[in-house]
């Protein structure tokens, strides 16, 4: 691994991810020019999460990655990865989404909590439950800046882990619901991809607590009404105008939104 980047590396890196996904326009893998570490890499994704705020996003939560034990193994790593959301990804449950906004975007199914304290400290897992306000079915819309959806680690967690659009369903405090609950992505009413939130950890709940102490550690707290979504239970799906795409998790309902049949997709 090469020697630290500097401040000024850190800001072109984060600059031309940042106009990556403004410009729906895909880039080269940037450690393929300038390796760099995961710490790094975190780094980057403030610089470019700065960018986003200037120009008048807001800060909504954060997303998780890697909360698949089978998923960490593959990648050599020991903990999930986090990005942050904003006002911008939000979209409309039961609405249109317009793909021509995204590079090569993949949906997949998620559980997404709303906190309703601060989380500013780590939690225990007898805490966790006592730090949300409720809990809903969601779909992640992912999309890598990067060409042909090809990344290290260092390179997603740069690109804010590929965060790119949401929709959030109806919020219950059915926490109950959470263990080894069905979960299925359909598209047009059929299922293509089919899990369970046991694929999050074992339970998404452990998500949050493995949030709290890596938020802690990297100086950040997340304040009330937060969304955190916890990790995708199943694989992603490459997504098409006209497709009309569902998440269901058992009893706690389902998200969904149909793809608008926008001119101007960029393919994968």
């Amino acid at each position: 691994m090469s020697g630290a980047l500097n401040t000024t590396q850190v800001e072109a890196i984060a600059a031309r991810l940042d106009d990556a996904a403004r410009n729906a326009n895909a880039v080269a893998q940037t450690t393929l020019e300038t390796p760099f570490s995961l710490d790094e890499a975190y780094r980057i994704q403030r610089a470019s999460m700065a960018r986003r705020y200037l120009r008048g996003e807001q800060p909504v939560g954060i997303k998780l990655g890697f909360t698949s034990r089978a998923k960490m193994i593959q990648m050599g790593v020991h903990a999930l990865i986090w990005g942050w959301l904003t006002d911008a990804m939000r979209e409309e449950d039961g609405g249109h989404v317009a793909l021509d906004r995204f590079i090569h975007p993949r949906a997949e199914p998620e559980v997404c909590f709303v906190t309703r304290r601060v989380i500013d400290r780590p939690l225990t897992a007898l805490e966790a439950v006592d730090y949300l306000e409720a809990v809903a079915p969601a779909v992640e819309i992912i999309d890598s800046r990067y060409r042909d959806f090809k990344f290290t680690l260092e390179d997603v967690v740069a690109d804010n882990c590929s965060s790119a659009g949401f929709v959030v369903g109806a919020f219950s405090r059915d926490f109950d619901a959470l263990a080894n609950t069905g979960v299925q992505l359909r598209i047009d009413g059929r299922p293509v991809e089919t899990g369970s939130t046991a694929a999050i950890l074992g339970h998404p709940l452990r998500a949050l607590v493995q949030a709290s102490q890596q938020l802690h550690a990297a100086g950040f707290s997340l304040p009330a009404g937060s969304l955190i979504f916890a990790g995708a239970a199943t694989a992603a799906v490459a997504l098409a105008p006209g497709m009309h795409v569902s998440a269901e998790l058992g009893r706690l309902g389902r998200a969904e939104f149909a793809t608008a049949a926008a001119q101007g997709v960029v393919s994968a």
